[in-house]
């Protein structure tokens, strides 16, 4: 598979889940399918959005390639129509939690990758890497009334951070851009993924006063 279509994949395919748990998330707040579309729209797109607004990349990649439209919308109907086949709600939870955090990794990365394409600092690069992996997910919490994932003790922000600096490192160490790419998204979702499995978390600090 050539670089191109690596990262065209990558990127179609964190439209795709993050859409997918903005659907099933809209099923468990019961919402209508127009308000699980809308809600699915807004988490696979949100980053990528913030993402080419900092970086001065206007129109948005979306306004010129309506495909990402519309594979939002089939991610967040798919998300919303099949969430019933997970009848209990700590596995809805967790599949929401999964497909999360397969798009967390890729977009943690494209994200980095479009930072460094614009000349970036790496400081920069590694930046658009965290607000774009955790920005759709922060307007659909948000959205829902839900404490954003990415503010919650949950490991989340910081297997973000860890994706993106492997591939801004990577890339300074002349590491070829499609294996840099791959191992950084895998990074960051085994970090992202053993904090789902084994519940860790960052210490919060507690109540105070």
């Amino acid at each position: 598979m050539n670089v191109e279509l690596l990262f065209l994949v990558l990127d179609y395919s964190g439209v795709a889940l993050f859409a997918y748990s903005g659907g099933m998330l809209a099923a468990r707040k019961q919402l209508d399918p127009f308000g699980a579309a809308i809600l699915g729209a807004v988490t696979g797109m949100g980053g990528g959005t913030l993402r080419d607004v900092l970086l001065g990349q206007l129109p948005v990649y979306w306004v010129d390639a309506p495909e990402y439209l519309w594979l939002a919308l089939i991610g967040a109907l798919v998300g919303y129509y099949t969430s019933p086949w997970a009848q209990s709600l700590a596995t809805r939870r967790a599949a929401l939690a999964w497909a999360d955090a397969v798009g967390m990794a890729v977009f943690c990365v494209l994200g980095a990758k479009a930072g460094l394409a614009a000349g970036s600092h790496w400081s920069i690069a590694m930046l658009t890497g965290i607000m774009s992996a955790a920005f759709g997910g922060l307007l659909r919490d948000i959205i829902v009334n839900d404490v954003p994932l990415v503010l919650r003790a949950d490991i989340y922000g910081l297997a973000a951070m860890a994706g993106a600096g492997a591939y801004v490192l990577a890339i300074a160490m002349n590491v070829g851009t499609g294996t840099a790419a791959v191992g950084a998204a895998l990074l960051a979702f085994i970090i992202r993924g053993c904090a789902i499995q084994f519940n860790w978390t960052l210490p919060p600090l507690g109540k105070v006063g």
